[in-house]
C-alpha cells in the first residue's frame, strides 16, 4: 500500500490548515462581537446578516464553486479561496465601521464556502488510497478549529484588542496557500509524466444531473440533517434547556458547549468505520434515534437526564464526517466528486439557513417549544431514506449510466 506520505506530505500540510482556516475563521467572531460592537456600534440587522451568512453563502458557492473549478482548477481555487480568506480576515478585523465588517465578513465566508467544496475532492485527488483517514483528520480539524476559537478569543481580546484577536486567524489562511502553491507548481512541472496528480476538467452538465440522481440528494439530505440541527440547536438549545429543563443560564451554556463537542470524536470514528468496515447502515440508525429519544426526553421529561438529552441530541452530528465520505466514496470521476460536493453542500446549507428560522417562527406562533422540537424529530426520519439509499452499493455515475446511458 501507499505510504501515506510518499509525495505528499505538502497536500497533507494543505488539507489541515485549509481545513482549520475553514472553521476558525467563523467561530472566532461572535465570541467578541460585544466588544466589536463597544468599538463601531453593530446595529443588530447587520449582527443578525452576519450570523445568517454563513449558511447562505456556503449554499450560494455550493452551486457556483463547481463551476469555478472547470474554469480554473482544484489546486488554484484552493490557493485563491485561502488568500481571500486571507485578505478578508485582515479586512475584517481593520473595519472602521459595521459595514465594512458585514462586508468583509460575507467576501471571507464566500472564499471559506469555495475551501468547503474544493477539499473533498482535493483529498480523493491526492489520497485516493487513505480516503477514511484524511476524512477523519479534516473533520477533527473542523471540529478542533470551531472549539478552539470561542475559548480563546475573549482572553486575546482583553489582553491584545478585539482587533488583533480577529487578525491574528489570518495567519492560518495565509499559512495553508504555500502548500498549495508548491503542489501546484510541482504539478505543472510534472505534467508530463504519467504519474502527475492533475485533476482533469469536469464536464459542465454533471451538476444538472444530480438533481435526478436519488444518491445525490441522500448524501445532500445527510448533509442537511446534521447542518440544520446543528445550527437549530446553536442557536436555541440554551433558551430551551432554560426554559424546559430549569436549568441556569451558565448551566445551559456548558450544556451547549457539551453539544458541540460531541462532533469531535464522532469525526474520528466515523469515516474509519465507513471505510474500513463498510457499516453505512448503522450510523444513520444511531444518529436517527438518537436523536428522535433526545426530542422525547426533552419533550417528556426535559430535567431528569439533561446532559443525556443533550448528548444524545449531539449525536447526528455523525452525519457531517459520514456525508464528507460519501462524496468521495459515492463519485467514481473527479468531475461527479466536484459535482456532488457542490451539490450536497449547496442543499445542505440551504436547508441549514432556513431552518432555524422557521424552528423561531413555530416557537413564536405556538408559545412553546413542542412543536419546534417536533420538527426536529421529522428532520432526524429526514434521515431514514438517505441512509438506505447510501447503502446502495453504487456511485452517482453508476446510477446516471443504469438510468439514462453514458455518463
Amino acid at each position: 500500500m501507499t505510504s501515506l506520505w510518499r509525495g505528499r506530505v505538502l497536500a497533507f500540510l494543505g488539507v489541515i490548515l485549509v481545513a482549520f482556516s475553514l472553521r476558525s475563521a467563523v467561530a472566532s467572531l461572535s465570541p467578541i462581537l460585544t466588544e466589536i460592537d463597544a468599538d463601531l456600534g453593530v446595529p443588530s440587522w447587520v449582527a443578525g446578516l452576519i450570523g445568517a451568512a454563513p449558511p447562505v453563502c456556503f449554499a450560494v458557492f455550493g452551486v457556483i464553486t463547481p463551476i469555478l473549478e472547470r474554469r480554473f482548477g482544484l489546486q488554484r481555487l484552493a490557493v485563491a479561496a485561502m488568500v481571500v480568506a486571507g485578505a478578508a480576515l485582515l479586512g475584517r478585523a481593520l473595519a472602521p465601521d459595521a459595514g465594512i465588517l458585514l462586508i468583509a465578513t460575507t467576501v471571507l465566508f464566500a472564499a471559506i464556502s469555495i475551501g468547503n467544496v474544493v477539499l473533498p475532492p482535493l483529498i480523493k485527488t491526492y489520497f485516493p488510497d487513505r480516503v477514511g483517514t484524511m476524512t477523519a483528520v479534516y473533520s477533527t480539524m473542523l471540529a478542533v478549529a470551531a472549539f478552539v476559537p470561542p475559548l480563546v478569543a475573549v482572553p486575546i481580546a482583553d489582553t491584545a484588542g478585539w482587533r488583533f484577536s480577529l487578525g491574528l486567524w489570518s495567519v492560518f489562511a495565509v499559512l495553508a496557500v504555500i502548500p498549495w502553491l508548491v503542489t501546484l507548481r510541482r504539478s505543472r512541472i510534472a505534467a508530463a509524466s504519467a504519474d502527475a496528480v492533475i485533476a482533469p476538467t469536469p464536464s459542465p452538465n454533471v451538476l444538472s444531473r444530480l438533481v435526478r440522481l436519488p444518491m445525490a440528494w441522500a448524501v445532500a439530505v445527510t448533509f442537511a440533517v446534521s447542518a440544520s440541527s446543528v445550527y437549530a440547536s446553536f442557536a436555541w438549545l440554551p433558551i430551551i434547556l432554560v426554559d424546559l429543563a430549569g436549568v441556569s443560564h451558565a448551566a445551559a451554556g456548558s450544556l451547549l458547549a457539551l453539544f458541540g463537542a460531541m462532533g469531535l470524536p464522532w469525526s474520528i470514528l466515523v469515516p474509519l468505520v465507513i471505510t474500513r468496515w463498510q457499516r453505512l447502515g448503522p450510523i444513520y440508525a444511531v444518529a436517527a434515534s438518537a436523536g428522535l429519544v433526545a426530542v422525547a426526553g426533552l419533550l417528556i421529561a426535559p430535567g431528569s437526564a439533561v446532559v443525556l438529552w443533550v448528548v444524545l441530541l449531539g449525536t447526528p452530528q455523525m452525519l457531517f464526517p459520514a456525508a464528507l465520505v460519501f462524496i468521495q466514496r459515492k463519485t467514481r470521476t473527479h468531475e461527479g466528486t466536484v459535482a456532488l460536493s457542490g451539490f450536497a453542500q449547496s442543499i445542505g446549507y440551504a436547508v441549514a439557513a432556513v431552518f432555524p428560522i422557521s424552528f423561531a417562527l413555530l416557537h413564536e406562533v405556538t408559545g412553546d417549544w413542542t412543536a419546534p422540537l417536533m420538527m426536529v424529530g421529522v428532520l432526524m426520519l429526514a434521515a431514514i431514506p438517505a441512509g438506505i439509499v447510501v447503502t446502495r452499493p453504487h456511485t452517482i455515475e453508476d446510477e446516471w449510466e443504469q438510468r439514462h446511458g453514458a455518463w
